[in-house]
């Protein structure tokens, strides 16, 4: 068995190990391209990570073309605000062009100018796609022993300097010339596109590797009058070898300025193979320390599992042993521990059908969480496929309603429970009910900022079919399987007369030991938790799920353990009140993980806006809750099965 189980860490770790998109095919078709074709660059949202609030492409006054076409995006795609459109950027397949003019857009106002300087302060990027390949800027980073390229998600609108007399003279945002010590805006007009692509020797067809960009601010010149398809431009004319570099006067903004966008292709052959050409975008430069911590906390928990299952199972052993040897009433009478309390223990709970709610919707999430994890570790969820975790997460949790229904209803008859139909209705309404309230009053708030990330009508309502339509009818259907089946069997009868609890130690208190529970599954997966909270709220990219399964598995055992011990302490202690603390020991590490939210927020993120950290708090008050009812639901059973087992061990009279 110990070898079994090296065995298969080491075959997780390969799986966690590698990030190349072998992993990353299924679903995601490759393009060949022939020399003439020619291929339109999308554009994505506007995104910050200091806001959190994304925006349409054009919702700022960008180039447009004559129509706008939304092309079709799937659920995980609109609820993040992704918002893809086609634009006036068009290449052709290996053909380089140089300063090739889009469009000029007049700055006709100051509320005009000062809607650019807004979105360039709050440091919003352009997401552009090429071929399902996010727009990228290089960046060169150096660890002891190598320099490594890596990418950096879309690229800044623009930029701001302090004022400098002399340098690019007296700027005020709205104006041309203005007071001293005002910000000057600068906006990124010009674009080189770095455009990787592997070619096929024998049917010189062509696959694209790679989508790079570089940014330029450049104040362009020209003859008059304007005439976007003969006006020649001073500061970029591919005839005379001029093109566009850094050094150039870069474009202010300000009211009556003239800004022309223009862009430079340029292909480059590539070794790259298309399997592997999202690497580079899921490079980590951080994958030794990833890798120690995840290893460090694997073998903590692991030698903490193996050290309380021996201490677990002597004591036991010795108890059951003592307990069975007892044959005389004046030898019972001397009995202490959890043998005491065999009348009581199987006594049902205060609140048991909320407690059995709670159990259902947490067997929910377990199975929408496991599922999930095994599609993302056979490539089906990659960063390729946009949206497609989103997605999947949504349409399983409904699906799993029915496993809700089933659970929940059991375990409320094996309570006496019988108000079946609240008790399905809660099931069916509660934590959903609770999110779905959450996220729509976020929803409004970002709507009140007129931001893409506002979930449209037609978007909440196919959430209600599902909701209504899909998971309500199968938790009813799991309910109805659920009360048919016979209750659990208890291995004792329960006392019409319920036992005094004793008084109990000052560390055996109900909240010291359900928050002290709680510590050991938060300190299994905080460290995972960080690269979670990154991926969501920095931006980046998240793709090591054979990690996050390692953890996973790391928090279940984790979460049974520490129930199950805390719950034979308090057995042992005469307190047979186990049901509720048994949920709420594991389930109390989600106040930990708010908590560490809350760090994360003012140590990682440059948040100033009140509807950006309603946004974020909210969000992350909901994932806290799903948290709560998943490992209070593996904790609660844990000890349920653990009770059975050891009373149907002993002999009772």
């Amino acid at each position: 068995m110990p070898g079994l189980w090296c065995w298969a860490v080491l075959c997780l770790c390969c799986l966690a190990a590698r990030p190349i998109a072998a992993f990353y095919l299924p679903g995601v078709a490759p393009q060949d391209y022939e020399r003439d074709d020619l291929v339109n660059i999308k554009v994505n949202k506007l995104s910050s990570v200091k806001t959190q609030l994304p925006y349409e492409y054009y919702h700022l006054p960008f180039c447009r073309p004559e129509k706008i076409i939304n092309s079709a995006e799937n659920l995980g795609e609109v609820l993040r605000g992704d918002r893809i459109e086609n634009s006036l950027y068009q290449i052709e397949m290996r053909m380089d062009e140089q300063c090739k003019i889009l469009c000029q857009v007049p700055i006709e106002d100051k509320k005009m100018a000062q809607k650019f300087e807004k979105y360039i302060k709050n440091g919003y990027r352009v997401n552009m796609i090429l071929d399902n390949l996010p727009v990228a800027m290089v960046r060169y980073k150096t660890d002891n022993t190598r320099t490594v390229k890596t990418y950096e998600r879309g690229y800044p609108i623009g930029f701001i300097e302090k004022y400098s007399e002399g340098k690019h003279g007296k700027n005020e945002v709205g104006e041309k010339g203005g007071k001293k010590g005002k910000d000057a805006v600068f906006i990124n007009n010009h674009l080189r596109f770095t455009i990787l692509y592997h070619r096929d020797a024998e049917t010189d067809l062509s696959r694209i590797v790679g989508f790079e960009v570089e940014p330029f601010s450049v104040e362009h010149s020209y003859d008059e009058p304007w005439d976007p398809l003969q006006t020649k431009l001073f500061t970029c004319d591919p005839a005379r070898g001029k093109a566009v570099t850094h050094d150039m006067e870069p474009m202010r903004i300000y009211k009556g300025a003239n800004v022309i966008f223009t862009y430079d292709v340029v292909f480059k052959p590539s070794q790259i193979k298309w399997a592997s050409r999202w690497d580079t975008y899921l490079l980590m430069m951080d994958d030794q320390i990833h890798w120690f911590s995840i290893v460090n906390s694997a073998m903590i928990v692991l030698f903490l599992s193996a050290m309380v299952a021996m201490i677990m199972l002597r004591t036991l052993h010795r108890d059951i042993s003592r307990y069975n040897q007892l044959d005389s009433n004046e030898d019972a009478q001397e009995e202490t521990g959890w043998k005491l309390v065999h009348g009581d223990v199987f006594r049902p709970p205060a609140q048991a059908g909320l407690l059995s709610v709670f159990c259902g919707t947490g067997v929910q999430l377990l199975g929408m969480t496991g599922v999930t994890m095994v599609f993302a570790l056979l490539g089906f969820l990659s960063p390729a496929n946009r949206g497609g975790l989103l997605t999947a997460l949504v349409f399983l949790y409904f699906f799993m309603g029915i496993f809700a229904g089933y659970f929940s209803s059991r375990m409320y008859c094996s309570m006496n429970g019988e108000a079946w139909r609240q008790n399905t209705i809660m099931t069916a309404l509660l934590f959903p009910g609770v999110s779905f309230t959450i996220f729509f009053i976020l929803n409004l708030i970002i709507w009140g900022e007129k931001s893409s990330g506002a979930v449209p009508f037609g978007t909440l309502f196919a959430l209600f079919v599902l909701w209504f339509g899909i998971s309500t009818p199968l938790v009813f259907v799991g309910a109805y399987f659920g009360f048919k089946k016979p209750p659990y069997e208890y291995p004792v009868r329960t006392m019409k007369i319920p036992r005094q609890i004793p008084e109990q130690a000052w560390y055996m208190n109900g909240l010291f030991s359900v928050m002290v529970g709680g510590i050991l599954p938060f300190g299994a997966i905080f460290i995972e938790l960080f690269f979670i909270l990154t991926s969501m709220w920095l931006h980046q990219f998240y793709y090591i799920f054979g990690f996050l399964f390692l953890v996973f598995v790391i928090l279940l055992i984790t979460c049974a353990e520490i129930a199950i011990v805390m719950c034979y302490f308090q057995l042992c202690s005469e307190d047979y009140q186990w049901w509720w603390r048994s949920f709420l020991t594991p389930g109390s590490s989600a106040v930990y993980v708010f908590l560490y939210s809350g760090f994360y927020f003012f140590s990682k993120l440059d948040i100033q806006r009140a509807a950006s950290g309603m946004l974020y708090f909210g969000y992350m008050f909901v994932v806290s809750c799903g948290f709560f009812l998943l490992t209070g639901t593996i904790g609660f059973y844990s000890c349920f099965l653990f009770t059975r087992k050891i009373y149907g061990s002993v002999k009772i009279d």
